[in-house]
């Protein structure tokens, strides 16, 4: 049963083939089975999934309408509120924080009959590209236990990847769904900016924070799109557009590469980049996107300055943990910081801070904000050439666990994938085929703004082209 993509199960399950609880407890048997050596979940629902199981099977038996998703098993990763449960985004700071509502994207999965199954390992408030920056533990790749998923989604990325589940929700600031996607044989997709509701998402940087769905393939993540691309009037950056479908058009795909950009591209990337060019089979275009390679320091400066914002309320007062050590005000708020935030955490708050302070702001922040206006009018010129463009998701594929102490060279992993978030574009990362030591490699494709459905549709083009083989062995 955990091959059956979701819109199938959806499907059987409607006809009267399965239940939702036969389907609920062999996700839940398969994860009791294989989770703990792979650790892609914090906390498993179990009671709260079984119950929402036996109320979708009782409303189908009733003959009532059914939503999109019933009986659908989906985890939800651990920055996402469900009421009542722990939301600890990977932090000590949140180990005893239960979310007082629901998200908005929990509300409308739950309205559709999906049924929310666990809440999965990430890198903590999201600050990372492998996972390993857990309060709690490490989550390692169904394809290579000795390899990281990515991060900071790695838990969502390893529960589809091990079939835990047919789809996760992740966050993506930048990279963080599209990077473990492709670390982990799976599609991961970034909406465009405001497409889906950001209300109950804890932040980390507010103006790049994205929510979207890592699925065993496209058509699973446009049917999560159809459901969760809504206008929502508690988020403020919401847009006001229903989701729409693609159109389709007889006219061949100009797919943009920015070939400079690509210049230092690994051997093996390259020949799988270019092989999955071909299979695209579309008009390839050369395309300048050169500004791009100050597209880390900038997004460095700006997610951190944002992150120093929005972590400010995290004071042992008003969330979470509170030091026992403190005798005073001000020990309450230094040594809950001291104790509570990780190291990699502190990091990012200090440099926000620092590009924040006075004398530094015009130097580095707003600087930043003026090459991120000049990225985003180099896409708008690259994209009146071409209708898509094309990078590899990563430069590498899936890298050995605790083999990258420089923080530089950890942020360098998400080279290809902030561009979008920078920009606010729509992305998604499918999978392209594999290394010489069987780990899998990532074809990322960007579009214009709103052009969500049609990045799909050309990712569900090569999808079917490449017809490649993605359960891993466990």
């Amino acid at each position: 049963m955990h091959e059956i993509p979701a819109h199938v199960l959806t499907a059987r399950f409607k006809k009267g083939e399965l239940s939702a609880k036969e389907i609920v407890e062999a996700s839940l048997k398969r994860m009791a089975l294989h989770d703990p050596k792979i650790g892609a979940f914090l906390s498993v629902l179990t009671e709260r999934a079984l119950k929402k199981a036996e109320e979708i099977d009782k409303k189908r038996d009733q003959g009532k309408s059914l939503g999109k998703l019933a009986g659908v098993p989906i985890a939800l990763k651990d920055n996402i509120h469900v009421k009542g449960e722990l939301t600890t985004c990977g932090s000590k700071f949140l180990s005893n924080y239960k979310a007082p509502f629901d998200a908005t994207v929990t509300r409308l999965l739950e309205e559709e009959d999906a049924i929310i199954i666990g809440k999965t390992n990430m890198d903590e408030f999201a600050m990372g590209s492998s996972t390993e920056n857990s309060a709690y533990h490490n989550t390692k790749n169904p394809w290579d236990l000795n390899s990281t998923p990515g991060g900071s989604s790695g838990g969502s990325a390893a529960a589809v990847a091990a079939r835990f589940c047919p789809i996760a929700l992740g966050s993506d600031t930048g990279g963080s769904i599209r990077q473990p996607a492709a670390f982990s044989g799976v599609v991961g997709f970034k909406p465009t900016y405001g497409r889906v509701s950001r209300y109950g998402l804890v932040a980390f940087a507010s103006s790049l924070d994205q929510i979207g769905p890592l699925t065993t393939n496209v058509q699973d993540a446009a049917l999560v799109m159809e459901i969760l691309g809504k206008h929502c009037e508690k988020d403020s950056t919401s847009l006001p557009l229903p989701w729409r479908a693609h159109n389709e058009h007889t006219k061949e795909l100009r797919i943009g590469v920015p070939k400079k950009f690509l210049e230092d591209l690994p051997s093996e990337t390259r020949e799988n980049f270019e092989h999955s060019l071909k299979i695209l089979g579309a008009q390839i275009v050369d395309i300048d996107l050169g500004i791009l390679k100050n597209s880390i320091a900038v997004y460095y400066i700006i997610a951190s300055a944002e992150a120093s914002t929005n972590l400010a309320r995290f004071d042992g007062i008003r969330y979470g943990i509170r030091s026992p050590r403190a005798k005073t005000l001000e020990e309450v708020y230094d040594f809950s910081k001291q104790e509570g935030f990780g190291t990699e955490v502190k990091q990012r708050i200090l440099l926000g801070t620092y590009v924040l302070s006075s004398g530094y702001q015009d130097a580095y922040y707003r600087k930043a904000q003026k090459v991120r206006t000049l990225i985003i009018e180099q896409f708008r010129k690259a994209f009146l050439q071409c209708d898509l463009v094309a990078m590899p998701t990563s430069p590498f594929t899936a890298f050995p666990l605790n083999s990258i102490a420089d923080p530089v060279q950890m942020y360098l992993q998400d080279i290809y994938t902030i561009c979008a978030n920078i920009a606010g574009l729509p992305a998604v990362s499918v999978p392209s085929g594999f290394s010489k030591d069987k780990k899998p490699f990532g074809l990322q494709l960007i579009g214009p703004l709103l052009k969500d459905a049609e990045v799909l549709h050309a990712a569900h083009i090569f999808e079917k082209t490449a017809n490649l083989q993605l359960t891993p062995n466990l």
